[in-house]
């Protein structure tokens, strides 16, 4: 049993009706529901049986990118690494979307088949390619169910794609009960965990926020947004990642990047290479001190409840491009927890001289 009783008679229907009144009358509704059809109408044919075997990059990349499929925005940093070898990927879509087999045994065959090709893409090209079958499995969806209580038991060794049918059959059974489909139905997940979860974007500065005397605002703004990419395309190559890597799963080695939770989501979450050790880091971004520093021990809980086997440590680290007093107080004080911060260097030169015209 997934659910000890039917999902129309539990509490999490209310509240996602309510929800989802809400959402018809936000802006969100345009920029992410109703592009449903333009975005089926384009994705779906190449996506076909028929067409599999002559997929192209070209065809395949703008579906990564959120300006392309409005639902999804982090698909895109997968990019190059599953292009890298079309005729491979050909194959690993093949048999993704051969629906003459059962979804578990296909899941399970292609899942981390090709580095990057984690739950959250499998199951938005499954649910593209077949609509009205298939939910979106991602950080976002598994936070709301956690956060709701509908997220279902697996088993120790449970293999990803009977997980995931266990995870379908809730989005499916939740669709119907609400009266939507499912590409509605993965946008409500994103508008429920507005006021818990942060959004890619969130590190941008308010209205009228100070900047220091060297970097205005629209600088700041810029090194905010993009350090959390950068360190996770360059984690390997920087000094955490000598002894810390992404935590990450045979079926999606990149679960660690914004792992969501039932209290927010985890900007970066890594495990020690030869300790049984987690770390929660977090980016300060326009959130005071005090805000910050809470926010980082919840999620160090919330690991140790929830993921930490009996005897695991749990730190957490907080990156920041500068640090105040009041933080430093704090973090003297809370065992496992570290601040640093973080310098980029940008620099501007005279290209070489133009080399004299011989005679």
């Amino acid at each position: 049993m997934i659910l000890q009783m039917p999902i129309p008679e539990r509490p999490a229907i209310g509240k996602l009706r309510e929800q989802l009144a809400e959402m018809r009358n936000a802006p969100m509704w345009k920029q992410i529901v109703e592009p449903r059809d333009e975005v089926f109408r384009r994705f779906q044919p190449l996506f076909a049986t028929a067409h599999l075997s002559q997929l192209t990059e070209e065809e395949f990349k703008p579906f990564l990118y959120f300006d392309h499929n409005h639902h999804w925005n982090g698909l895109q940093r997968q990019c190059n690494r599953l292009c890298e070898d079309m005729p491979k990927l050909r194959k690993v879509l093949a048999t993704l979307l051969d629906e003459t087999r059962p979804i578990q045994s296909r899941y399970d065959e292609v899942a981390g088949s090709i580095k990057g090709f984690g739950k959250a893409t499998i199951t938005a090209i499954l649910h593209v390619a077949y609509p009205e079958k298939y939910g979106v499995w991602n950080n976002t969806s598994e936070g709301a169910l956690v956060a709701l209580g509908l997220y279902p038991e697996f088993h120790r060794g449970e293999k990803f794609g009977s997980c995931y049918a266990k995870i379908n059959s809730i989005l499916t059974e939740l669709a119907a009960s609400l009266e939507i489909d499912l590409w509605t139905l993965d946008a409500l997940w994103w508008w429920m965990l507005l006021e818990t979860v942060k959004a890619p974007m969130s590190g941008q500065p308010a209205v009228g926020a100070a900047a220091t005397d060297s970097q205005p605002p629209a600088q700041v703004f810029g090194l905010e947004r993009h350090l959390q990419d950068f360190l996770f395309d360059n984690w390997n190559r920087l000094e955490i990642g000598r002894e810390w890597m992404i935590y990450g799963t045979p079926g999606d080695e990149d679960s660690g990047y914004e792992y969501a939770c039932s209290v927010g989501r985890i900007d970066i979450l890594a495990k020690h290479r030869t300790k049984n050790s987690w770390l929660v880091v977090e980016l300060k971004r326009n959130e005071t001190s005090d805000s910050v520093v809470g926010q980082v021990l919840r999620y160090m809980g919330w690991v140790k409840r929830h993921l930490a086997e009996s005897g695991d440590e749990v730190y957490g680290l907080i990156i920041a491009r500068e640090g105040d007093d009041a933080m430093r107080y704090a973090i003297s004080c809370v065992p496992n927890l570290e601040f640093q911060i973080y310098e980029v260097e940008f620099r501007l030169k005279a290209p070489p001289p133009l080399a004299d015209k011989s005679g």
